[in-house]
């Protein structure tokens, strides 16, 4: 008798550590790995399935991270956000079917890796001044573009939320908050498109006990560390989630 659910081992040796990661990345670190997940996943399955796969795990990991994180939001940054991630979502819906999600992810990735060189080569300083919020506009809107079509959404965000330099709480939070709504809203263009099947929705079932422990690490690290060391381990999340989605998106075979 065949099994509802991906039986594969290999499958589950790679996807438990994605869970988990993106656990503590998205509770305690604001995304700074949690890109990887999808990537990683996809290295058994094809990309639109460990998306599928992923969409009720990453709304799960982000109800768990606003209940632990409700008290750090930062509800006017949450409230310019929201619309335009919604927006990028809707785009993303449309153009679901005329891209390539590979394409897309390795797009991601180039301009992941360019945010980070700007910064590395011509870092901040006590007098610099936050990106104007239209520039934050586009890149929230192509943060639920990417979001939706590969998972991807952190990378273009990151770009106009790290410079604010919010408290690594508040960071994490008001990005948990922004991610619930906009996984959210995934549901019904997922399952019009057919992703949400038997299969795919019985495999994150099995892999669900994994998500309260990456978010209670997650957030218990964060509680802990210093804000440099913060943002270090973001920019290394960033760093190595670019370079992984150029490798995908256009050197892998």
């Amino acid at each position: 008798m065949d099994l509802p659910f991906i039986t594969d081992p290999f499958f589950y040796l790679v996807a438990v550590p994605a869970v988990l990661l993106v656990g503590i990345s998205k509770s305690g670190f604001g995304m700074g790995f949690g890109s990887l997940a999808t990537p990683l996943m996809a290295l058994t399955v094809t990309v639109p399935q460990a998306a599928a796969i992923m969409v009720p795990l990453l709304t799960a990991i982000d109800l768990m991270g606003i209940r632990a994180l409700r008290k750090d939001l930062d509800k006017q940054l949450f409230k310019f956000l929201l619309p335009w991630a919604l927006l990028g979502v809707v785009i993303g819906a449309v153009l679901f079917g005329l891209l390539d999600a590979k394409v897309v992810a390795g797009i991601v990735g180039i301009f992941t890796l360019l945010a980070l060189a700007q910064r590395f080569f011509f870092p901040p300083n006590a007098n610099s001044k936050p990106p104007p919020r239209w520039v934050g506009a586009i890149l929230t809107v192509t943060s639920g573009f990417t979001s939706f079509v590969a998972h991807a959404g952190g990378p273009p965000l990151s770009a106009y939320v790290l410079p604010l330099r919010m408290p690594p709480l508040v960071y994490a939070s008001t990005l948990n908050y922004l991610f619930f709504f906009v996984n959210l809203a995934k549901w019904g263009p997922y399952a019009m498109l057919g992703l949400l099947d038997l299969r795919n929705m019985a495999t994150s079932l099995v892999l669900l006990p994994v998500v309260p422990l990456g978010v209670v690490m997650g957030v218990w690290m964060a509680r802990r560390i210093s804000p440099k060391l913060f943002y270090q381990l973001v920019y290394l999340g960033l760093f190595l989630t670019g370079c992984k989605l150029v490798w995908d998106g256009f050197l892998s075979a």
